[in-house]
């Protein structure tokens, strides 16, 4: 029986671009585009089975081996920090992770800054390296909120057009990382699957300029 690659794409636009890709770099799975509610999808001659997942989850089934390979977010990756590598920055889902604040605040160094965000390993790690001290909140929701109700002074979020922002009297005051999709790999899947793994990176990585 020919071994099969697990692959775990986010569901969503995000995971639509994906596949995409991975169909043009000759990994197709028709079934993947039928109109029901399957979650795995399988091609047998190519050796590959897709399946969608919340894209905060994709490196969860790939650290624990359920997936080999998968497309997760940076942001995902230094939030969770999971043990997985990095085989890839694919160029697309390309937005910022950023503090962002009312357009008139102005930080007062002398006490300490209060923080909202639903990324709060992110935001500690980048206020630790400017020395800051600060007051964490960590909030599931919408962030853009926070500083309007006086909950929090500033926010730490990802930031794509800026549009809710700017909606919000919120702007942009820092940037922390530049976020895209990731390819990420199970360690144990790259030492026993990596001839398959290295040809779909290859095919992937000419797809973003990236190839060497």
């Amino acid at each position: 029986m020919k071994q099969m690659l697990n692959v775990a794409l986010p569901k969503g636009r995000l995971g639509e671009k994906v596949y995409a890709m991975f169909e043009k770099a000759g990994f197709e799975c028709p079934s993947i585009k039928e109109n029901n509610r399957k979650l795995i999808f399988e091609n047998e001659e190519k050796g590959v089975r897709y399946f969608w997942v919340k894209p905060s989850d994709v490196a969860i089934y790939v650290e624990r081996g359920a997936a080999d390979i998968g497309v997760a977010g940076k942001d995902i990756l230094l939030e969770y920090e999971p043990d997985v590598y990095e085989l890839l920055d694919l160029d697309i889902g390309k937005c910022r992770m950023a503090v962002a604040a009312p357009k008139d605040f102005r930080d007062d160094s002398q006490r300490t800054l209060k923080v909202a965000t639903k990324f709060s390993n992110i935001a500690q790690n980048y206020y630790n390296s400017c020395g800051r001290d600060i007051d964490m909140i960590h909030l599931n929701g919408s962030i853009e909120i926070a500083p309007i109700l006086g909950l929090s002074d500033v926010i730490v979020d990802i930031v794509e057009t800026g549009t809710t922002l700017k909606e919000n009297n919120l702007e942009v005051k820092e940037t922390i990382v530049p976020i895209s999709a990731r390819l990420i790999a199970n360690k144990t899947s790259f030492r026993f699957k990596s001839e398959l793994i290295e040809k779909i990176k290859n095919e992937l990585a000419s797809q973003t300029g990236e190839i060497k």
